[in-house]
């Protein structure tokens, strides 16, 4: 009877109070075992005279309990505490059978009390998802769910969502949720929403991810409005129009599809031709009057004017044709006496001294040629004689207009010297030094838009015989011809290279960055002929696939398209010749340009520089090559042989550019030496994206740590052309620290497009055969050169070819033919319309040959010119 009363809880005694049952202070808890941790359970109850635990139906051992008697301060009745520890091994004994679980039993006088039970279990959590979410490409506003499923697990795991790397909270972002099965439902996908997505499972014992999923959200293309049709191309009879339209509405993104159909539409159209009118025969004398006159008529209607056509003019009589000659007469009096007085006047303020003679432009230059090939040793080596008389030379660009008095050179040939006379030039002022010059320029409010410091800036100080600024090894240059800058005025010029992320250009649609951004200045200089600005550019052009547009920044900070390449120029201040790899912008307002494209097709390209670095020693056992996506620009990567050793063979678009301060100084930071000689790739906008790839590695030697099989850079981070130091890095791993030797085969492509492919064998520790690439060569001259150091043409011997040159001859031998013996007669509307056409053919022509053109060519070009009449000029005899 005594051993049941204690096993169950007693009735209480007549009289008793309940309260004398043992109660539970503290009971047992549910536990998981992680790992190899024993775990602990407790129990605590008062008024008890024993307490023990029960595990499985079984009482545990005496000698594994820990006891601890007290007192309760508030009643005075005692207290007892035990705790035992539970194994894994205890736990595993049963695994299987049932769950393992323990109770606390406590003894009064009055009966026994038992615990609730407590379950003991083994944490774990497998490896292996039992779903995993998987990439997708969706369109914008479709909904998306990923789902996953997570691992098996005591306790089960709890379930979070990684957006590239970053926890997705639901409760900052109301188009997203989790379903109680764990799935990611995105309701309406936007182009935020492209990103890699994880599942992350967790419970105390481990941390799962699943395989990342790349969700892309694209977007198809659509058709902008039609512009209007343009006007008609011809002015009389029958021609074309067209109107055009761009895949902008939207733009396609994420390699979405590109819009179908047509982007420019033409349609005949036909001009009404003016007629003039013309006069119908005199009708017969009328009788005569009472005044002894008689009179006659004629009508302008054979055919009279329509469509615009002039109005029949009336012909001057006799007397009237005497009139005007006398009124022409003294007008041309007039003007000669103003012209004298006003050389006169020129001459006593700008005191033009013999002191100040610079005879060199004399001699510099020119190389024998000579209209007769028998005499060709003679044409440009008579030197002057400088001891006679001084002439001061006060002359401008402008053509005279000699009449057939030009074509009487007492000197012999077009290209030989002037004759006697001492001529008076004036030096212009020196270079400014770098920090007076920053420092004034700092005083403008529009130095806040310019780099700061001096190591893409040129500048100098400047008067009206002009000169050339250059940025060393990028390309650009400012040429300021002789009298551009207006007589008695000295400007100080700036030319200035600026990195892409320092100026905002907005772009649209499909259009593209195509040179560098480039300024001169300062704005608002007053020029009286074009300057030429000269700079790179990284298209493939042809005038169906490009629509190209020089654009200029305004005093505002808009930018503006002043010009459309080919197409005739609205605006008499800019124009630009476009070629392979180089434009040349005639400018009458100095300020800050970029050459903008838009691409009509898919079919347009523009050149990237491919170019590979990897560190030039591998302490440990990774190692990284990053290959570099650069615009073909000389301003981006110049990379040049080291004088005196043999060049590696280079890529068939030679011009190599570059920003030694960017990619070059921050490979040199990391310890990276280029691994190959750079290539160019043409880039298409077929809105695909560009891949890289690995191949051909020794699978003993190395690997990669590249999960996928390639990696992209999106399409439009490279085609905006705003982004400057794209690249991808393969991150390779050596299997024996003795491994040096690289030998390897990186692809470089875009979907649909030709690639490029770099064989790589390399010497990690001892290769150098390309360093000799980053040793950039030094452009010829000074930044900044002054007067006549800064042309090929001697200054007066360009005079000549001026004068002789600008008028038109009816027999070709005017600059007309010089545009065509320089293949330049494409430009024939722009010279025209130039007070001097010769000069803006010889500024081109020192734009595109400085400081390495040749006079002799050029010189024989001047004197094919020269045969177009046999009498044009008189021979020199030596």
């Amino acid at each position: 009877a005594g051993a049941q009363q204690s096993a169950t809880v007693a009735s209480p005694a007549s009289g008793g109070s309940p309260d004398l049952l043992p109660r539970f202070l503290l009971e047992p808890e549910d536990v998981y075992i992680v790992k190899n941790k024993p775990v602990s359970l407790a129990c605590r109850a008062t008024p008890a005279t024993q307490i023990y635990f029960k595990c499985n139906g079984e009482w545990v051992h005496q000698g594994d309990h820990v006891m601890q008697h007290s007192t309760d301060r508030s009643t005075g009745l005692p207290v007892m505490e035990v705790r035992i520890d539970i194994s894994r091994q205890q736990v595993e004994k049963i695994f299987g059978l049932e769950e393992y679980w323990c109770q606390c039993v406590a003894w009064s006088s009055s009966g026994t009390t038992k615990s609730q039970k407590a379950f003991v279990r083994i944490a774990y959590l497998r490896k292996n998802f039992e779903q995993e979410p998987t990439a997708r490409e969706v369109s914008i506003e479709q909904g998306i769910v990923l789902p996953c499923r997570p691992p098996e697990g005591i306790p089960a795991a709890e379930v979070e969502w990684l957006r590239n790397e970053e926890l997705v909270d639901p409760a900052l972002d109301a188009n997203v949720y989790v379903t109680p099965e764990h799935s990611l439902v995105v309701r309406q996908a936007r182009l935020a929403d492209t990103a890699n997505y994880t599942c992350v499972a967790k419970n105390i014992v481990a941390r799962r991810r699943s395989a990342s999923a790349a969700i892309t959200v694209y977007v198809n293309g659509g058709w902008s409005t039609w512009t209007q049709w343009s006007a008609c191309s011809t002015s009389c009879g029958r021609g074309w129009q067209k109107r055009s339209r761009t895949c902008t509405n939207p733009t396609p993104l994420n390699g979405g599809a590109f819009c179908e159909g047509q982007n420019v539409q033409k349609s005949p159209c036909t001009t009404l031709c003016p007629v003039d009118g013309a006069w119908s025969e005199w009708s017969k004398w009328s009788v005569c009057g009472a005044e002894c006159t008689h009179w006659r008529s004629r009508e302008c209607s054979e055919p009279a004017p329509r469509n615009g056509g002039q109005e029949c003019r009336a012909a001057a009589g006799a007397e009237d044709v005497a009139l005007y000659v006398g009124l022409v007469a003294v007008a041309v009096c007039l003007v000669l006496l103003l012209l004298v007085g006003v050389l006169v006047y020129c001459r006593k303020k700008e005191g033009l001294d013999a002191d100040v003679a610079d005879s060199s432009i004399l001699t510099a230059g020119f190389q024998p040629v000579s209209i007769k090939p028998s005499k060709a040793d003679n044409l440009l080596t008579i030197q002057p004689d400088l001891s006679s008389a001084t002439m001061t030379y006060q002359g401008s660009l402008c053509p005279r207009q000699d009449g057939p008095a030009k074509l009487q050179l007492p000197n012999g040939h077009l290209l030989s010297p002037l004759g006697a006379g001492r001529h008076t030039l004036h030096h212009s002022s020196p270079v400014a030094e770098g920090a007076d010059f920053v420092a004034r320029l700092s005083t403008q409010s529009y130095f806040r838009s310019l780099p700061r410091g001096t190591n893409n800036m040129a500048y100098g100080t400047f008067n009206f015989l002009g000169g050339r600024l250059m940025i060393p090894n990028t390309g650009i240059s400012l040429l300021i011809p002789p009298d551009a800058i207006p007589r008695g005025k000295i400007y100080e010029v700036y030319l200035t290279l600026h990195k892409q992320e320092e100026v905002r250009l907005p772009l649209a649609g499909c259009q593209t960055l195509l040179s560098p951004i480039v300024s001169c200045g300062p704005p608002g200089v007053l020029l009286t002929r074009p300057a030429i600005l000269a700079m790179g550019h990284c298209v493939e052009a042809s005038a169906e696939n490009w629509s190209i547009r020089l654009k200029k920044q305004s005093c505002e900070g808009t930018w503006e398209d002043v010009l459309q390449l080919g197409v005739e120029p609205c605006s008499e201040l800019y124009y630009c010749q476009l070629e392979a790899h180089a434009c040349y912008i005639f400018t009458e307002q100095l300020g800050r340009f970029a050459l903008v494209g838009e691409s009509l097709s898919m079919a347009a390209s523009k050149r990237l520089k491919l170019v590979l670095f990897a560190p030039a020693a591998c302490p440990s056992l990774e190692y990284n090559i990053r290959v570099y996506c650069l615009s073909d620009t000389q301003d981006v990567l110049k990379v040049a042989p080291r004088r005196g050793r043999a060049a590696p063979r280079r890529a068939a678009a030679e011009p190599g550019p570059a920003a030694r301060q960017e990619v070059i100084q921050l490979e040199k930071q990391m310890g990276g030496q280029l691994i190959g000689a750079p290539r160019v790739l043409h880039f298409k906008d077929s809105y695909h994206n560009l891949r890289l790839s690995i191949h051909d590695m020794p699978s003993s030697l190395w690997k990669s740590k590249l999960l996928a099989s390639y990696q992209e850079i999106p399409f439009y981070h490279i085609w905006s052309g705003l982004q400057p130091y794209l690249h991808c890095t393969f991150t390779l791993e050596r299997l024996s620290p003795s491994t040096c030797e690289l030998a390897c085969k990186i692809w470089i492509w875009q979907v649909e497009g030709d690639g490029q492919s770099f064989t790589i064998n390399f010497n990690i520790a001892k290769d150098t055969r390309f360093s000799d690439w980053l040793i950039p060569d030094s452009d010829v001259g000074s930044p900044a050169l002054v007067g006549p150091s800064a042309f090929k043409i001697p200054f007066l011997i360009r005079q000549k070819i001026i004068s002789s040159l600008d008028t038109p001859c009816a027999r070709g031998a005017d600059w007309r033919t010089l545009a065509q013996k320089l293949n330049l007669e494409s430009h024939l509307g722009f010279f025209a319309s130039k007070a001097s056409p010769t000069a803006m053919i010889l500024n081109l022509w020192e734009a595109r040959h400085f400081p390495n053109g040749n006079l002799s060519q050029l010189a024989a070009a001047v004197a094919e010119v020269g045969k177009q009449d046999g009498g044009l000029f008189s021979e020199a005899e030596c």
